[in-house]
């Protein structure tokens, strides 16, 4: 089993920065064992892909979020974090993180003057 807990979200104005935390446990949890995914599901939309950190520290974004997002990892706290800088009106949604069929509960990120 594995526990997913998404933390970090709120409201920011365009232009601000938010960073979310994705602490993960249980005893089948490994940073070696399978990559760690970032989506965001905005309503009326499907949950889209944002970023990866895979098993070997790669990192990948989605088009629409490269260059202000920035994905990365602490081993010894079993955490991701994903640090969202100038974020816009489009980035409000939900977001989850993702281990191999886990998924946390998610945290509302909403962009608004």
């Amino acid at each position: 089993q594995v526990q997913l807990v998404e933390s970090g979200g709120g409201l920011v104005q365009p232009g601000g920065s938010l960073k979310l935390s994705c602490a993960a446990s249980g005893s089948i949890f490994s940073f070696s064992i399978s990559n760690v995914v970032w989506y965001r599901q905005a309503p009326g939309n499907h949950r889209e892909y944002v970023a990866v950190m895979t098993t070997s520290g790669n990192t990948a974004y989605a088009d629409s979020v490269k260059g202000r997002f920035t994905i990365s990892r602490d081993k010894a706290k079993n955490t991701v974090y994903l640090q969202m800088n100038n974020l816009k009106p489009e980035d409000t949604a939900v977001y989850y993180c993702n281990y191999l069929e886990y998924w946390g509960q998610g945290t509302q990120v909403t962009v608004s003057s």
